[in-house]
């Protein structure tokens, strides 16, 4: 792990450094901005670097599994609201809990307002989930190109600037970072809804952390050192948590703004506290008092969540068309959160300039056995 802390990205860090240094930069974003499905021609005019990049970038790689990959957008359909809510919970306050993610977060202007973060990151997954996510049209595989420029970006600014102490803090965006928030984005996700009380298949919970071994392979993630297994990936995770979690002024910062944005987004005043009260629920009271998260009347409430969430998930087991009724419910949620937080714009991953149905799957439910998460394996 400590040497995953000095690695970057190789292809893009030098596609990034390329079209700086020939200050093209500019140009690349104007013309990415018509690249937004996969499959479509190559604007003119666009450097022969970041031609070669999108080449060399277009395709998922060769090992993935598609029927893995459908098992994993089935399971998407089945929890998506309550993976929204894992990711916007849990997720986003676990990378504020490790101080030099949330220094990286804070000192970056475009990552600075968690709505647009928020946004980039339940748009994505939406693409990822979409039933031809690798297929021409598709909006994936160009938002993952973009993403993994956007990181290497984001490296170059901070160490050029001298913005980052990479002899203390490693690389910025470094591997073990991005293996990191795959973690957050997967496992976490799976924890969460395991805590929830929503009912997961093993089959269904290993393919969506999959998917998101696929994700990482697109985003430059090192294959070699990524957890195969979610057992391995307990390990891992356990083992950065303890290595880097703490407190930060950052962190409670960029949490405060976290939960401004959804008491923005909820109507009226009065479920406000649920906000601040489903973060303590998911990431336990040590975090939230390190993120600063407030305690509310709320907190006692929504330990009763996965009691209701459990009678819902039984309803929908049981009853077909209870199923398609929650799983509807589940859908339009999902819309409307992430229309809130998009204003109802496609996002768009540029390199900022400074600062501020071909595989023949089976469409079929993976069999009902029950999934709970491996153990801690460190005290």
């Amino acid at each position: 792990m400590d040497a995953l802390r000095t690695a970057g990205d190789e292809l893009a860090d030098a596609t990034v450094a390329a079209l700086f240094d020939r200050g093209e930069v500019g140009k690349f974003n104007t013309l990415m901005r018509y690249v937004s499905t996969a499959g479509a021609p190559l604007p003119e005019g666009l450097p022969d670097v970041a031609r070669a990049y999108l080449e060399a970038t277009s395709a998922p790689p060769p090992w993935v599994d598609w029927a893995e990959m459908e098992k994993a957008r089935l399971f998407f359909l089945d929890n998506n609201v309550h993976i929204s809510t894992a990711l916007s919970f849990a997720s986003m306050p676990a990378c504020y809990v490790v101080p030099h993610v949330a220094r990286l977060l804070s000192a970056t202007h475009a990552l600075r307002y968690p709505s647009k973060r928020m946004a980039e990151t339940g748009q994505f997954t939406v693409y990822l989930m979409q039933p031809g996510a690798f297929e021409a049209g598709s909006r994936f595989i160009p938002a993952a190109q973009k993403v993994r420029l956007l990181h290497a970006s984001i490296r170059h600014h901070l160490t050029r600037e001298n913005r980052w102490d990479t002899e203390a803090l490693g690389t910025p965006i470094c591997q073990e970072d991005m293996i990191g928030g795959q973690m957050f984005f997967s496992l976490l996700v799976l924890d969460s809804l395991h805590r929830l009380g929503v009912h997961m298949s093993t089959e269904g919970a290993e393919a969506y952390y999959y998917a998101w071994r696929v994700v990482g392979a697109m985003l430059g993630v090192d294959q070699d050192a990524v957890p195969k297994t979610v057992d391995e990936a307990r390990q891992f995770h356990d083992l950065y948590m303890v290595r880097h979690m703490g407190p930060s002024d950052e962190g409670a910062h960029l949490t405060r703004q976290l939960i401004d944005l959804y008491e923005d987004v909820v109507p009226g005043t009065f479920l406000d506290p649920i906000v601040s009260a489903l973060i303590r629920y998911l990431v336990g009271d040590t975090c939230a008092n390190w993120l600063q998260v407030p305690q509310t009347r709320w907190d006692t409430l929504v330990k009763a969540l996965p009691h209701l969430l459990g009678v819902l998930e039984t309803i929908e087991d049981r009853s077909p068309l209870g199923a398609w009724a929650l799983d509807r419910l589940g859908h339009l949620t999902t819309v409307f959160e992430l229309s809130s937080l998009t204003r109802g714009r496609v996002m768009h991953y540029a390199i900022p300039e400074h600062l501020k149905k071909d595989y023949d799957v089976p469409n079929s439910v993976p069999p009902r056995r029950r999934w709970t998460p491996p153990g801690v394996t460190l005290p």
